[in-house]
């Protein structure tokens, strides 16, 4: 495993795994690795403050780098939106609110095939999942 993690040294699926380590808790929170391109690290920040920090902090940040085997010369400050991804709490929450849920919306039978669907299918599209799919079927 270490020897896997030591081939990880240099490119920023490495740096992302130890970034914590690195750079601290409130910067590693605001501030991604975006690249190692000829030993510049490019950092991505979303808001004018962080990316101030990061300026302010570039040597302790080089040096921290060193320190755990990155050969970094220069770090590139710029400002980045990153795509928020699906976290299992909005996983929950989706799933919370999913139509298809019997045990929180009930069953009743589909106005078009009469076969029990769940209640919350039938609000949503007046009909039953499967009738909902023929309708949406491109042939």
């Amino acid at each position: 495993m270490e020897e896997i993690k030591s081939s990880w040294k240099g490119n920023v699926g490495g740096l992302i795994q130890d970034w914590v380590a690195i750079a601290g808790e409130q910067l590693a929170l605001n501030c991604t690795p975006l690249n190692i391109q000829n030993k510049i690290l490019t950092i991505g920040a979303s808001h004018p403050q962080w990316r101030q920090a990061l300026q302010y902090n570039r040597l302790e940040l080089i040096e921290s780098l060193k320190s755990y085997g990155y050969q970094i010369k220069e770090i590139r400050i710029r400002q980045h939106y990153p795509n928020d991804l699906v976290t299992k709490e909005s996983e929950k929450e989706i799933w919370e609110k999913h139509p298809s849920r019997t045990d929180k919306t009930g069953i009743t039978n589909c106005p078009l095939c009469k076969v029990p669907s769940p209640k919350g299918e039938v609000k949503l599209w007046g009909k039953c999942s499967f009738c909902r799919r023929k309708e949406l079927r491109i042939d």
